[in-house]
C-alpha cells in the first residue's frame, strides 16, 4: 500500500491522483514494459491518494522497481505521449529536438524547493564532440572518459564522480555444449574452477586502472561494491604466484610457447568487447596481457551487440553493469525459469538461487540484504573466490566531466552504470558562483 502526496501538481495545477499511479503501472504491466513487471498482478486506486499493489508473488525489492517508472497522468495519455510527457517534478519539458537536444524549464508548480537553475539544455553528443564543445566553450559541462582526462582546457576543470559502473568478465562455468538452437554454451577452459580462481587473483586491477583509466577508477570485486548488500568476502588480493600455483596443482602445465594446457585442452579463449567503446577495448587488451603472465591466451575480439549475447554464452566478454538494486545480482547469477542456466553466461548453483529467492520473498527489505550477502558467500558456497567465481570484476569507472569555472555542482550520489543522466539528479541545486558576461 502506497500513500501519494497531495501537493504534486501537473499542468494547470491539476493534481496527480492515485488513479494516475494505478493507470501507469497497469499500462506498463499490460504493454510488456522494458522493465520486468511479472511480479505485479495489478495496481488499484482505493481513493484519491492511496494505491494498493496486488502482487503475483512476494518481491521485496519492489520499491527499487517502482522507482524506475515516471507517473503518467491518465487524462493526458495518447500513443504519442512520449513525444511530450507531462510530469509533476522539478522541471518541465519545453522542447525536444530528437538526436540533438532537450530543453527543460523549472516547474513553477513544483511542491518542493524551487530549482536554482531555471533552464537546462541537454545536448546529445558523442564523446569526441562533447570534448570539442568544451574546448570551444560551447558547453558549461561536457562528459568525457578517462581517455581524455589528461586534456587541459582553459576555464574548465575535471569533475570526477565515484560510481558502481563496473567492468567485469563472464567466465562460462559449464563445459562446452552446442544446443538445439545452434548456440554454443559453456567453455572447456573457463569451466575449470582453477582457471576462474587463478584469473581472479592473478589480475592486477590497480595496474589496469592506472594504465587504462589514468587512475580514475577503483578496483571492483563484485557487481555491487559499496552497496548495503555487498559481501566483503568478495574482496581478494592480487597474488600472481599463488595464481600460478593454483593452475599448476590443477594440472594446467605450461608448454614451450608459454601457454598452459590440460588433458589436450589449450588454455585459450577469446575476450570479446563491443565496437565504439575504447575503454572496453583497452581493458580487453590489458586483460590479455595480464593473462600471458599466467600462461593463458586471451585473444581480444571485437563483436557487434547483435551477436555478442549469443557468443558470450561460450566466450568471456567485457561487460558493464551496476545499479542501485540487488536485482542486479539476480539478473547475473540466478538460473532463471529453472533452466539451470543464468541469463548472460552459463552458471548454476541451487543454493545461490535459493538465497536470492528467499531474499525476494522477505517482508523486510533491509533484512533481505543478509540473504543477498549469503548468495555471494555463506561460508561454504557462493559466487566469490572461495566459491564458484563465474564472473571476474575488474574496476568501477569514475564518471568524468569537464566543468566550466564558476559552475557549482553539489556532491553527487554514487552513479550507477550509464554515463551522463545520473549527473542531472541534483541539477536543480546547481548554480553559478560568478556573474556571467
Amino acid at each position: 500500500t502506497v500513500t501519494i502526496r497531495e501537493d504534486a501538481l501537473l499542468k494547470k495545477k491539476k493534481k496527480v491522483t492515485a488513479e494516475d499511479v494505478a493507470f501507469t503501472y497497469n499500462t506498463c504491466k499490460e504493454n510488456s514494459s522494458v522493465n520486468d513487471f511479472t511480479m505485479l498482478d495489478y495496481a488499484e486506486a482505493v481513493d484519491d491518494t492511496t494505491v494498493v499493489f496486488h502482487m503475483t508473488r512476494p518481491f521485496s525489492v519492489w520499491p527499487y522497481t517502482m522507482a524506475l517508472v515516471g507517473i503518467v497522468p491518465e487524462h493526458s495519455y495518447t500513443p504519442s505521449y512520449g513525444q511530450a510527457p507531462i510530469g509533476s517534478g522539478k522541471y518541465m519539458l519545453k522542447q525536444w529536438d530528437k538526436g540533438q537536444q532537450v530543453i527543460l524549464e523549472a516547474n513553477p508548480n513544483y511542491y518542493g524547493t524551487k530549482p536554482k537553475m531555471q533552464q537546462v539544455i541537454i545536448l546529445f553528443m558523442e564523446e569526441e564532440t562533447s570534448l570539442a564543445a568544451a574546448q570551444a566553450e560551447q558547453s558549461d559541462i561536457s562528459y568525457t572518459s578517462a581517455t581524455y582526462a589528461d586534456v587541459e582546457i582553459p576555464q574548465y576543470h575535471l569533475f570526477s564522480v565515484v560510481s558502481l559502473d563496473n567492468r567485469g568478465i563472464n567466465l562460462p562455468a559449464q563445459p562446452s555444449e552446442t544446443k538445439e538452437n545452434g548456440i554454443v554454451y559453456g567453455n572447456d577452459v573457463t569451466s575449470d574452477i582453477a582457471i576462474r580462481r587463478a584469473i581472479n587473483i592473478g589480475i592486477d586491477r590497480a595496474a589496469i586502472i592506472e594504465n587504462v583509466l589514468n587512475g580514475y577508477g577503483s578496483p571492483a570485486y563484485s557487481i555491487c561494491d559499496n552497496m548495503p548488500w555487498y559481501q566483503s568476502a568478495s574482496q581478494v588480493e592480487y597474488d600472481l604466484e599463488q595464481a600460478k600455483t593454483i593452475l599448476q596443482k590443477a594440472g594446467w602445465i605450461e608448454a614451450e610457447d608459454g601457454i598452459r594446457s590440460k588433458n589436450g585442452i589449450r588454455a585459450s579463449f577469446s575476450i570479446l568487447y563491443p565496437p565504439s567503446d575504447t575503454i572496453r577495448q583497452a581493458i580487453a587488451e590489458a586483460f590479455s596481457n595480464e593473462m600471458k603472465n599466467l600462461g593463458i591466451e586471451a585473444i581480444p575480439e571485437c563483436v557487434s551487440w547483435d551477436i555478442a549475447y549469443d557468443l558470450a554464452q561460450s566466450q568471456p566478454m567485457i561487460w558493464g553493469w551496476g545499479a542501485h538494486t540487488p536485482m542486479e545480482l539476480y539478473n547475473i547469477y540466478h538460473s532463471q525459469n529453472n533452466t539451470e542456466n543464468a541469463r548472460y553466461s552459463p552458471y548454476y548453483n541451487k543454493t545461490v538461487d535459493t538465497y536470492m529467492d528467499d531474499a525476494l520473498k522477505s517482508t523486510d527489505i533491509e533484512k533481505s540484504y543478509e540473504l543477498w550477502q549469503k548468495a555471494q558467500w555463506d561460508g561454504t558456497t557462493g559466487i566469490t573466490q572461495q566459491g564458484d567465481i563465474p564472473w571476474i570484476w575488474i574496476c568501477n569507472i569514475d564518471h568524468l566531466y569537464f566543468v566550466k569555472e564558476g559552475l557549482s555542482i553539489p556532491e553527487q550520489k554514487i552513479h550507477p552504470h550509464g554515463h551522463g543522466w545520473s549527473l542531472l539528479n541534483n541539477v536543480d541545486l546547481w548554480q553559478w558562483s560568478i556573474t556571467e558576461n
